[in-house]
């Protein structure tokens, strides 16, 4: 799976999560924090990008993530990771 469909399914969570961003100002060099996201929103956008990718990770796993770049690295590396396993 493409990094870019991964930022392309994180960033349609993050305008459903946070409905007064529009498409144009997610950026994946910017931060949830910058976007207006408190943290239980920041946990609703992994958890439900997780979701949309079919992909269990430990919360864990985001911990040190301080932007939408981190967080589609993640995912990506987990995705390669589930894909080598089955």
């Amino acid at each position: 799976m493409s990094k870019e469909h991964v930022f392309e399914v994180v960033k349609n969570v993050i305008i459903e999560v946070l409905p007064d961003i529009k498409p144009e100002q997610v950026h994946i060099e910017k931060n949830l924090r910058e976007l207006g996201a408190n943290s239980i929103d920041r946990m609703e956008v992994v958890t439900m990008s997780m979701e949309e990718l079919d992909l269990k990770i430990p919360l864990m796993s985001f911990a040190q993530v301080s932007n939408i770049q981190g967080m589609v690295d993640v995912l990506v590396e987990n995705y390669a990771t589930s894909v080598e396993s089955n």
